[in-house]
């Protein structure tokens, strides 16, 4: 089933914000909806599965990994109407012009990723996403300090928060996040 227009949609927040189950549950509709769905993901998430997209609460969809965003288009199916793009934040600018073309093609494209690094400044190309959408859906996780609404990622290195001069993406590395609120996310310079 084709879309009439193409549109992009961006779902974003704090890490354990929801953001991957709801990129699932949209994902989940559509193939209900019978409409073609193909998931990229940037190939360095390995947490839980290489081809998968996997939420914390352990929600799994089918998923293509790929080095940079311009592969998306070599491995597009023609015949698919909705193209899901999870953790955004770590793919290169050309994620932008790639969600563009699909849009203008008629491609429902279903965006997910952190909007902010966890120095609480805008990561990667998330915030020209989120411009470029015609719908953005900001998520909130629970403050782990006082249960209020959480919009920011705190890392934490041996029980502390992490130096503002840290590394902005570290794969593979043993640091805890915790969802913070506005008040209690630190990030000492």
């Amino acid at each position: 089933m084709k879309h009439t227009q193409g549109s992009i949609e961006v779902i974003c927040g704090s890490m354990f914000s929801g953001k991957t189950d709801e990129l699932i549950r949209r994902l989940v509709r559509a193939t209900i909806a019978r409409q073609k769905v193909q998931v990229f993901k940037p190939a360095i998430d390995v947490r839980y599965a290489a081809e998968k997209v996997a939420s914390h609460t352990g929600s799994t969809f089918d998923a293509i990994p790929v080095e940079k965003a311009a592969e998306i288009r070599s491995r597009l199916d023609a015949d698919t109407t909705v193209v899901g793009i999870d953790e955004a934040q770590f793919f290169d600018p050309e994620v932008v012009a790639v969600a563009q073309e699909l849009a203008a093609r008629g491609v429902r494209v279903i965006i997910a990723g952190l909007d902010m690094d966890f120095r609480g400044e805008p990561f990667g190309s998330m915030p020209i996403l989120m411009a470029e959408a015609e719908d953005v859906t900001k998520l909130h996780a629970i403050c782990m300090t006082c249960g209020g609404n959480a919009s920011r990622t705190q890392r934490l290195v041996n029980g502390k928060p992490a130096r503002y001069d840290e590394p902005v993406v570290i794969v593979g590395a043993s640091e805890l996040y915790e969802a913070r609120c506005r008040l209690h996310h630190e990030v000492p310079r």
